[in-house]
Parts: structure tokens; sequence; C-alpha cells
């Protein structure tokens, strides 16, 4: 999952990417508001933290101007004890949650995995794949009957070829899900990370090299 975080408590922004990226996700980190909300704008997120007080452009007015742009990124505000009305306010511009400081970061992590599934419910709690089976809810995959354990970033991954079944996936667009914007990954990280999915999935489905491409999840095809 891709993550933008908006908050100039440099201390506080560091452990929360930290964190973030501890459970396999891409976390992006932005002091300033202005420079967020361009992000944001260009390459969007899956969901967003914003915190209330920024330089030059506030969390609230991030939030609005997501909403208007007609993303539905889940956003989760971060604000101080003393701001009640703030909280109201970004409720009623859009806000699916809100965290006040200080927090404890478990506390934090909970209410963004609650967002995360609230994201990507779908009608049917166990997809398949070939021989796969994933609830993604409870994170669990079976492949030929038998459970399989992936690392956070393995399921990252594989989240991202099975929401994409059928098409191909950049390594450019595997290595920013993965590791974040701009992270400086080699193309040899994301053909490594792809290898141990592949080893782990077994003869439940088939995730192809398209030379050139990039990979696709394929339920019949050979790598």
């Amino acid at each position: 999952m891709r993550i933008v975080i908006a908050e100039d408590n440099t201390g506080l922004a560091s452990a929360l990417v930290r964190a973030f990226r501890q459970e396999g996700h891409a976390a992006e980190w932005f002091a300033d508001g202005v420079e967020a909300d361009e992000h944001l704008a260009g390459a969007g997120a899956d969901l967003a933290i914003l915190d209330i007080n920024l330089p030059r452009l506030d969390g609230i007015e991030i939030l609005r101007r997501m909403r208007r742009r007609g993303q539905t990124a889940p956003v989760l505000i971060l604000t101080a004890r003393s701001e009640g009305l703030d909280r109201v306010a970004g409720l009623d511009a859009g806000a699916d949650d809100y965290v006040v400081k200080p927090f404890l970061m478990d506390e934090l992590m909970a209410r963004v995995r609650a967002l995360a599934r609230r994201r990507t419910q779908r009608p049917r709690q166990v997809e398949r794949i070939g021989g796969i089976e994933y609830d993604r809810g409870a994170q669990r995959l079976r492949t030929d009957g038998a459970p399989v354990e992936l690392s956070p970033r393995e399921r990252a991954l594989f989240e991202l070829l099975l929401d994409e079944s059928g098409h191909v996936v950049s390594k450019a667009r595997i290595a920013t899900d993965l590791y974040g914007h701009g992270a400086g990954v080699e193309e040899n990280a994301v053909e490594l990370a792809v290898s141990r999915l592949r080893r782990k999935l077994g003869t439940g489905a088939t995730i192809r090299t398209i030379r050139g491409l990039g990979y696709m999840l394929d339920p019949n095809g050979e790598g």
C-alpha cells in the first residue's frame, strides 16, 4: 500500500515511515503542505495521513483538494488534543478517521489497518485465481490447498499483482508500490522480490515475465 504522510514533526514522521516500511508499505513523507498536495495530485496514494497544522497549506485544505479532484483514498487526520473544532472540520471535509496527539503507535497502525480493510472490501471474502485462494481480510493465502506464509512486502507484491491479474505490471510500478516514490530501488531488487514470491506460489498460479514490460499474474501461464 502506498501511504503519504504530511507531518512537519521530523521525529514523529520518521517513526511513522519506519513503522509502515516494516509492515511492507511504501511510505512517502512531506513536511510541507504544498509539496504534499502536489505529490497527491500527481502520483496519488492508497492512504493519506495528514497533520492539521502544516507550513504553507494545512491538512484540511489538502483533504478538500483531494476530494475535489475526485480522489477517494482514505484519509486519517492527525490533530492536537485541543483542536476539537479542527477534528469536526476534518470529518466534514471528508476525512475517514482521526487520531489525537500524542498517540500510541499501535493505535494508529490499527486504525490504518481498519481503513485498508474498508478500502479493499469486496463482495467475496475469498478471492481465487488458478489454484490460489486468498482471504484479503485475514491476509491468508493457500496455494493448491496448502497455507503459504508471506512477509509483509511479499504480501504487498502479491496483492498488487492480484489486483492487476491478467494485466502487465511494470517494474517501475512495483518499485514505487513496494518501496516508495523516488526510493532509488534497482531493478534487481524487484526481480528478487518477484522470484521469491514466485517460488512460494508454486503451481497455484504463475507470475509471467513479460520481457521489456514487467510481470503478470496468470492462473495457467508459464513464467
